[in-house]
């Protein structure tokens, strides 16, 4: 059966019209489900950042504050007489008389004590004799060699003779010379009989009465002395503090017994050394004493005033976050927390300085919580700033 030739025209149009109205079905399709998803899907955004903003730990950050140029601190020193010395006996023998007793001040050349040795009196006395037989047997010898010379210039005399007495007059000077050498090192031991100061001091101990035996050497003290017109006060000075600690430096003294009162000192000198057991230097400062109002032995509190060798950047304690990865403080860099490791100089308890790791416009966290991560999101809430409807509130309230 033939059809038409508009029947025959009319199927072609009729299955593109279905395949055009296919595809526009589809377009609108996904365009529907697009717009239902983009919707869905910055709501679920949204919701998840308004979670971490609420999430988000508060606060409050402040920058490092700048280190004072100068630092007291407080150091226990002893305190030491400039010069101090025991006093021992030169020779042996019976003590005389001694004429200070402790307290007493004494001139350098003042006469302490008298020490009786009839031994070494007998002594002195014999080899004052020897040195007059020497002389003597020198003075024969000189003239039988000047003798025997000029005989020897007649022939008078053999050579060998003349060698002998010339020979036996050099011996008889040297005899002389050794007599001599053993008289004075006797009149030494006799003068050490007399116990003289050393130095101007004070008589801080004596050891000795009248009619003891008194032993040459250090066996037994005789006195002490002290010299105190200036005290040595010894500090040591923690490793941190050794590079402000240099001669020149003044500091001052405090004692128990002087409430209220400071005595000024000076730095004379340093050991310049670490001790490896302790990590501190060792450091005396000078003190005059010309009152005599100090005394040996006396603990001290030292207050230096030190420079610091650099600008340094202080913290309150409780900033630090001590964890495995070792010390640390958590600033914020653009709303985000991050934890920088620090290496701490001094801390007084209250405030630590920052040698390493944070620079003056860091904004560091005051009070860190315990769970703060790095990366993490924070509420930053300035120490300075307030809530203007509190203010309106208590303005309202007065």
């Amino acid at each position: 059966m033939n059809q038409s030739p508009e029947a025959k025209s009319a199927a072609p149009m009729s299955k593109g019209s279905a395949i055009l109205f296919l595809i526009v079905v589809v377009i609108i399709a996904a365009v529907l489900a697009v717009l239902g998803i983009i919707p869905r899907a910055r709501a679920k955004t949204k919701l998840q950042d308004d979670t971490n903003a609420l999430a988000a730990p508060d606060v409050q950050v402040a920058k490092p504050q700048p280190g004072k140029p100068t630092e007291e601190v407080i150091l226990p020193g002893n305190t030491f007489a400039y010069v101090d010395s025991p006093i021992y006996a030169r020779t042996s023998g019976y003590l005389k008389k001694w004429y200070f007793d402790i307290g007493a001040h004494v001139k350098k050349g003042q006469l302490l004590a008298e020490i009786e040795s009839p031994e070494v009196d007998q002594q002195l006395a014999q080899a004052n004799a020897d040195l007059l037989t020497a002389q003597a047997n020198s003075k024969y010898a000189q003239t039988t060699s000047s003798r025997y010379q000029d005989l020897l210039k007649d022939n008078a005399v053999s050579q060998q003779d003349t060698e002998n007495f010339t020979t036996q007059a050099s011996a008889s000077n040297t005899q002389v010379k050794s007599a001599v050498a053993n008289m004075q090192r006797l009149q030494e031991l006799v003068s050490f009989e007399k116990v003289y100061a050393p130095f101007d001091g004070i008589v801080t101990a004596r050891g000795i009465d009248v009619g003891q035996l008194i032993d040459s050497g250090a066996a037994r003290e005789m006195f002490h002395m002290a010299a105190e017109q200036t005290l040595r006060i010894y500090v040591n000075v923690p490793q941190v503090y050794s590079l402000a600690c240099k001669p020149g430096v003044t500091a001052e003294l405090t004692y128990d017994q002087y409430p209220g009162r400071n005595f000024e000192g000076k730095i004379v000198r340093t050991s310049r050394a670490i001790d490896p057991a302790s990590r501190t230097l060792l450091v005396e400062v000078d003190v005059d004493n010309r009152k005599g109002e100090l005394v040996p032995g006396a603990y001290a509190q030292v207050h230096f005033k030190l420079n610091e060798a650099q600008p340094s950047l202080v913290i309150p304690v409780p900033a630090l976050i001590f964890r495995a990865q070792g010390l640390q403080v958590a600033t914020v860099v653009n709303g985000k927390a991050k934890l920088v490791p620090i290496t701490i100089g001094r801390d007084d308890g209250r405030v630590v300085e920052i040698s390493q790791g944070l620079k003056a416009d860091d904004e560091v966290v005051q009070n860190p919580p315990d769970s703060i991560v790095d990366g993490e999101l924070v509420n930053v809430v300035r120490p300075q700033q307030q809530n203007p409807q509190a203010d309106q509130k208590t303005q309202a309230g007065k």
